[in-house]
């Protein structure tokens, strides 16, 4: 089947123009000016701007945090993500004790495709790599398809120094990026302790347990790590000003280190945590001051920071509530929250709003949502960009409509939404998985099960990002 989107304004990360883009079955056959129909589906899109589908490089779906899950499994993320202009989510696993990486991604292929609404691709989260067994998974694992792991500095299943080390060195020889989450362990395990011990329990002490100076310290480290490795670095959820600083002066190095903000470090102040509902904004790391907030931004617009992506793992408000009281009835405290919000279905939504409002270029919106993570994360040869040969991947965009997000509106298994009365300027109005529509006009329209696996090829040394 083929669609001619007619009268269009086609957005790249190089610029806008207004033309014609034909797709045919699954690919991008054509984009230029005055395309014959040739018996193709005539959408008239004159007006809305035609982006490619966003991918959502950080998420957590149907896995069990602190014990416990989270609200959306495969479907209902997905079908969240495909309403918002997400065509390619990847999800992050985690290795078991003992687990070699191709049995954590193996059991989790045929779980997701079962269910997937969207394409998706993975990360491995890396817990054990005490035998060298363990660590010559890591190339079995990219043989299989991924070609990022993630590290944990925090957590009883984060990794010390000493391995962080050793990961980066068998990546950077394999063609893998190791993506960090970077907090001081020693800081975050000593202030948690003092907090709890002087009562201070509430969500406040969320964000001073884990302020600014525990993402700095861990960030600075972890930099250092990876230029000792001679490693490819990719910084997960940055939320602060000196961790901003340390990914610019790496980058001025000529270090290949990447970083990644969220949507709600964005938008929020660490203010939150003193307000109403405080534990539906605990996530990790916490959401910071408003200097962070504006460094982020600067470094978004410069390009310091690559991609941004959601950390979406979702917990009902029942779920969030185990903080001011547990199950057994017992109270609770900041530490028994559990870490995460929602973000997947809002994400290209609110990015474009801020585009529509003249904060971010429309192009650098494209660039930090589906050009950059398709590049880094080994997707580019089929998405990212809008692009003759590329899979059709589209989301239209009508930037002369405005809205409120709506907790009611969303389609994620979730009974609120951190993102509740955000004004949007401009609307997704359609959304296309490979040629085939998802979204339409508020209404999911794609398939349970539609989602393909996305198998990610090895890092390029030498590709745009990191040349």
């Amino acid at each position: 089947m083929k669609t001619l989107f007619r009268g269009g304004t086609v957005v790249t990360a190089e610029g806008m123009y207004k033309t014609d883009l034909l797709t045919d079955g699954e690919k991008i056959a054509a984009i230029g000016s005055g395309l014959p129909s040739d018996g193709a589906d005539v959408k008239d899109v004159s007006g809305l701007l035609l982006l490619p589908g966003a991918i959502d490089a950080h998420t957590h779906l149907e896995c069990v945090c602190s014990g416990i899950a989270t609200s959306d499994d495969y479907f209902t993320g997905t079908r969240a993500a495909a309403c918002g202009g997400t065509t390619t989510v990847i999800d992050y696993l985690l290795q078991e004790k003992g687990e070699p990486l191709t049995q954590t991604l193996e059991k989790r292929v045929p779980m997701a495709a079962k269910k997937a609404a969207v394409d998706f691709a993975f990360h491995i989260g890396v817990s054990d790599l005490s035998t060298p067994e363990l660590l010559s998974s890591v190339k079995d694992a990219v043989s299989a398809g991924v070609s990022s792991f993630k590290a944990y500095m925090v957590y009883d299943f984060g990794l010390s120094d000493e391995v962080l080390y050793g990961l980066l060195k068998e990546t950077a020889k394999v063609g893998a990026l190791v993506t960090v989450h970077a907090e001081n362990r020693g800081m975050l395990a000593a202030r948690v302790k003092e907090y709890l011990a002087q009562g201070k329990t509430d969500p406040w002490y969320h964000y001073e347990s884990r302020n600014e100076e525990v993402s700095a310290a861990a960030t600075r480290s972890v930099i250092a790590l990876a230029k000792a490795a001679n490693a490819p670095l990719y910084i997960v959820h940055l939320t602060d000003r000196d961790s901003a600083l340390a990914v610019t002066q790496a980058r001025d190095e000529g270090l290949p280190v990447f970083a990644e903000t969220c949507p709600q470090y964005l938008n929020f102040t660490c203010e939150v945590y003193r307000g109403p509902r405080a534990q539906d904004y605990v996530c990790s790391p916490a959401i910071k001051g408003l200097e962070s907030q504006t460094a982020l931004w600067a470094a978004l617009l410069r390009g310091d920071i690559s991609t941004v992506a959601t950390d979406h793992c979702p917990f009902t408000q029942k779920q969030k509530d185990y903080g001011i009281r547990l199950p057994d009835g017992r109270a609770g405290d900041f530490t028994t929250i559990p870490n995460g919000c929602d973000g997947v279905e809002t994400l290209y939504p609110y990015m474009l709003t801020q585009a529509n409002l003249g904060r971010i270029p429309f192009e650098r919106v494209v660039s930090v949502c589906a050009g950059n993570p398709a590049k880094l994360f080994g997707l580019s040869d089929r998405k990212g960009a809008l692009r003759p040969g590329l899979d059709a991947d589209i989301a239209v965009f009508d930037p002369r409509t405005d809205g409120v997000v709506r907790a009611r509106d969303l389609h994620g298994n979730l009974d609120h939404t951190i993102w509740e009365n955000t004004a949007l300027h401009g609307r997704v109005t359609a959304v296309y998985l490979r040629g085939a529509p998802v979204y339409h006009n508020g209404t999911f329209v794609g398939q349970e099960g539609a989602g393909q696996y996305q198998r990610c090829r090895p890092v390029e040394p030498d590709g745009p990002l990191f040349a």
